[in-house]
């Protein structure tokens, strides 16, 4: 992969170099891979729409800080002459912007992450660090401050998933679809990327038929790193339909989700994050809501959700979450209405 290969160095032989490129690919999390490749394709767009030129290693400081100027305001009513604007439209043509919108802090922070990242693999300075540049970023990131707008349009709790899990149906694609959701919901919340990452070596089912539960090993998540993320269990009607589609896929070894044919044959290709995507989107529909009632992300915030309208200790429902930050976690029960709220009936 290209975009994380080191810059060559003198001393290390071809071999040297090619094992050198292969660490940092093995070594970078899937998710970043692919958060840098969007990335790459967004600077070099951008730096040849808006200044004719291919991104130079290392970048120019005014270069850096033109990036930054053209993503700090909204461009909406600007001069169609405008160069930012004109550099706007383009990339909205390209299908790599969505609007002449600010984009939020966050996407901007983002991409210079990741430029900065370009920098390091090549062992080279960035002109983010320039004083001049760090100083119009956070002057940016301030004017463009924004309220946190919601992963998902609403939280998927229990009712909500109910329905969705009625709505699978009987077919071998119901019963993979109904594990899907099953797992990603009472498993603390997976993430879309962490649900398809999921091996069947990586389901324990030695005390499944004993206890009715089943544990998962995940070699990472956003906040754990590899190797250090605690098992987690998944137990009853989760568990049971977990192993449902374990017996009806005949899945032994492998991707624990996989794609099925138009003939209902279980395919040997794992899903990609964004079929998890799709699969909910299809099954609010046969549920009766929008298929933009909520995202993937409503899994983890229903999940966050329900454990506070069921009383859970915040401790234990992070505990599956695996949410770093308790105040982050905090947010899903404060969202509860005060009057759903367990504390508020204690004297009855």
């Amino acid at each position: 992969m290209p975009l994380i290969r080191p810059s060559p160095l003198p001393a290390l032989t071809e071999a040297d170099e090619a094992a050198l490129t292969d660490l940092y690919i093995r070594g970078t999390p899937a998710n970043t891979l692919r958060a840098y490749e969007r990335d790459l394709v967004y600077i070099t767009a951008w730096k040849r729409m808006s200044l004719g030129a291919a991104p130079a290693w290392p970048e120019a400081e005014p270069v850096a800080l033109r990036f930054i100027l053209d993503h700090a305001r909204d461009l909406t009513d600007a001069d169609p002459q405008d160069p930012a604007r004109i550099t706007a439209e383009g990339l909205i043509a390209a299908g790599l912007r969505k609007s002449l919108a600010c984009p939020a802090p966050a996407t901007l922070d983002r991409r210079i992450a990741s430029w900065r990242a370009f920098h390091a693999m090549k062992d080279l300075a960035s002109p983010f660090e320039a004083p001049l540049v760090r100083q119009a970023r956070a002057k940016a990131r301030r004017a463009a401050a924004r309220p946190p707008a919601p992963k998902s349009g609403h939280p998927v709790t229990r009712d909500v998933l109910e329905a969705l899990l009625v709505a699978c149906g009987p077919s071998l694609r119901g019963t993979r679809d109904r594990a899907i959701l099953a797992l990603g919901w009472a498993s603390g919340g997976r993430r879309r990327s962490e649900i398809v990452s999921l091996r069947r070596e990586d389901v324990g089912l030695e005390e499944f038929e004993a206890r009715g539960l089943i544990r998962l090993s995940l070699l990472e998540t956003k906040t754990t790193r590899a190797g250090q993320t605690p098992r987690l269990v998944l137990k009853g009607r989760a568990a049971r339909l977990v192993v449902a589609w374990i017996d009806a896929g005949g899945i032994d070894g492998g991707p624990l989700f996989r794609a099925i044919s138009k003939a209902d044959r279980v395919l040997d290709r794992g899903l990609s994050p964004d079929a998890v995507y799709q699969i909910l989107r299809r099954r609010l529909v046969a549920a009766g809501l929008p298929a933009d009632y909520a995202t993937p992300h409503g899994l983890r915030s229903g999940f966050l959700t329900q454990a506070a309208l069921d009383g859970a200790p915040i401790q234990a429902a992070m505990r599956l979450s695996l949410h770093r930050s308790m105040a982050q976690a905090q947010r899903y029960y404060d969202d509860v209405e005060v009057a759903e709220n367990p504390a508020t009936g204690l004297l009855d």
